[in-house]
């Protein structure tokens, strides 16, 4: 429950100003519910008495009314205001929740962030932030002001009407009321987190269909895939209605406990009546103020019940750095790089992530300035390793990496990739033009620098058959064929003009005349960068200064 804790606090820092305020409502609109009920009881009782006494043109009904009236709008205007500003401070909170899961991802190793798949972490995410607006609108504030209101109730019966039955209702509702919503909570900790695995299970199957349709209906593999989605649909909706179960079940439990509640007040009364102690017109403030202060604990149950399900997307979200997951480079200082000194590997090895026997053992390199590095072997020998690896995604077993001359270690984040750039074997595309997403490694970007690069890797003509800049990509690239997407995701690259270039697999997918003409565009575009590519193609290693085998340097077993 730290976890909560602290995502509470995150939500509340995010404008306490306007939480403050809209927690001091929620507890004006509680009290003045229950004021409302209050008055309006003596009122009517007091009226009745009067007329049966025969004073009742004596009685003063303006100012009772009066109160009546205010407390009914005063109420109406206190919940408005309550919704509007709490409401407001969470989403504003809720957005920079969603900055915050960013930043997380930013922390994960390059291995586990290549196994993350779009549709499900998106799934994730949204679930887990959708489930944590609740923390504050459906638990913690309505705790909180219930808590106070309870106080003060108890304090304005003692002081109107007497102490048993300020006592009996303050005793009835905390130790009752708790005693309920702590059971309600024990028992959907896990059912709720039963339900939103299901849930998730669902959304994913259905956006896994949605997205391969047309392979599933090629494949004749629909009615298998519907089946299953049906068995998921089922799964979720048996843990929703054991939840829904519970849920009624609190409520019938509470709604018992107010009715003993309020039948204890009159019980209580009916001897201070007698005694002389208190008259019917007050003996009726208790009675409607127990009935009033329901308010307090019904909508409660909503939020504990949801308990297991804000805990598991608070643990998520506030999870411990993944393991391999610090930053390989970490300096404060600033370097002072020397672009004629390119990229140089020293006696360096290289390990599977979580593995301790080196895949790659004594490599020794350096390409210069204007050079290029062609690396070839066979799948899983370490290509797309090497590369993460002199991008300090992923450290290195032993050995020394230096860029532009700089220790790979001294070079803190942000300098680094301005001089370096990876471009993965998966690159995103967003949602948007084709201009779009070149800006995202150049903001402001002119026609003239987007035309000399989408030549550069052989995009141009299919540009301007589209649309020119300006032509809609669906999500990530839809609209363009695969082998254009990565020649687009390649085109972003090539904008930051780095001076080492790290390319995974570059021209895999194009036609060898294709591939030849993006290998030399790529050069052109950047005469003087350092550019390193692992590659299984004849393009690449046919252009390249200097062929690297990997073969050489796995150790024998």
């Amino acid at each position: 429950m730290t976890r909560l804790w602290r995502i509470l606090r995150l939500i509340w820092s995010a404008d306490p100003w306007a939480m403050s305020r809209g927690a001091a409502l929620t507890v004006v609109v509680l009290i003045m519910g229950a004021a409302l009920l209050g008055l309006s009881g003596w009122f009517i009782t007091a009226t009745g008495l009067a007329g049966v006494a025969g004073i009742g043109i004596a009685f003063d009904v303006f100012r009772p009314s009066a109160g009546v009236r205010f407390l009914a709008l005063g109420r109406a205007v206190a919940r408005y205001g309550e919704r509007l500003l709490t409401h407001d401070a969470t989403l504003r909170a809720l957005a920079a929740l969603r900055i915050t899961l960013m930043q997380r991802l930013e922390l994960w190793p390059m291995e586990a962030l290549r196994r993350l798949r779009g549709a499900s972490a998106l799934t994730r995410i949204t679930a887990d932030v959708d489930a944590l607006d609740g923390v504050a609108l459906r638990l913690a504030l309505p705790v909180a002001a219930a808590v106070i209101t309870h106080a003060v109730a108890f304090v304005m019966l003692s002081w109107l009407v007497a102490l048993p039955v300020a006592a009996s209702i303050a005793v009835g509702y905390l130790v009752g009321g708790g005693l309920v919503l702590i059971r309600v909570a024990l028992r959907t900790l896990e059912p709720s987190t039963r339900a939103e695995a299901a849930m998730q299970a669902l959304r994913r199957g259905a956006i896994g269909l949605f997205r391969g349709q047309r392979e599933a209906i090629l494949q004749g593999v629909v009615p298998d895939w519907r089946a299953r989605l049906d068995a998921e649909e089922a799964a979720a909706r048996a843990a929703q209605d054991h939840l829904d179960r519970i849920d009624t079940g609190a409520g019938m439990a509470l709604s018992v406990l107010v009715a003993l509640i309020t039948a204890l007040v009159l019980g209580i009364s009916g001897p201070l009546i007698a005694a002389g102690q208190i008259d019917a017109a007050e003996a009726a403030i208790g009675v409607f103020v127990a009935l009033a202060l329901a308010e307090t604990v019904l909508p409660l149950r909503r939020g504990v019940a949801e308990l297991g399900r804000m805990r598991d997307a608070a643990e998520r979200v506030l999870a411990d750095r993944p393991t391999g997951a610090e930053p390989v480079a970490a300096a404060v200082r600033k370097p002072a790089p020397d672009a004629a000194k390119g990229l140089e590997l020293i006696d360096v090895s290289l390990a599977h992530p979580g593995r301790s026997m080196p895949m790659i053992r004594g490599l020794s390199l350096s390409v210069a300035p204007g050079e290029m590095l062609a690396i070839s072997g066979a799948s899983g020998a370490g290509k797309s390793t090497l590369l993460d690896a002199i991008a300090a995604v992923t450290p290195v077993a032993a050995g020394e990496i230096r860029c532009l001359g700089v220790p790979l270690g001294q070079w803190p984040e942000p300098e680094l990739r301005e001089h370096l750039a990876l471009l993965p074997q998966r690159s995103a595309l967003l949602a948007g033009s084709v201009r779009d997403n070149l800006e995202i490694a150049r903001p402001g970007l002119s026609d003239a620098e987007a035309e000399e690069v989408l030549r550069a890797v052989a995009l141009h003509r299919v540009v301007e058959m589209r649309g020119g800049l300006a032509a809609p990509l669906g999500e990530g690239g839809a609209g363009l064929s695969g082998g254009e997407s990565r020649r687009l995701a390649l085109a972003r690259t090539l904008l930051r003009r780095p001076e080492i270039l790290l390319l995974d697999e570059p021209t895999e997918g194009l036609d060898s005349e294709t591939a030849r003409a993006v290998v030399a565009g790529i050069r052109r575009f950047l005469p003087q960068s350092v550019i390193v590519a692992a590659t299984h193609r004849a393009a690449e290693a046919e252009v390249a200064d200097t062929r690297l085998d990997l073969k050489k340097y796995i150790p024998d077993l």
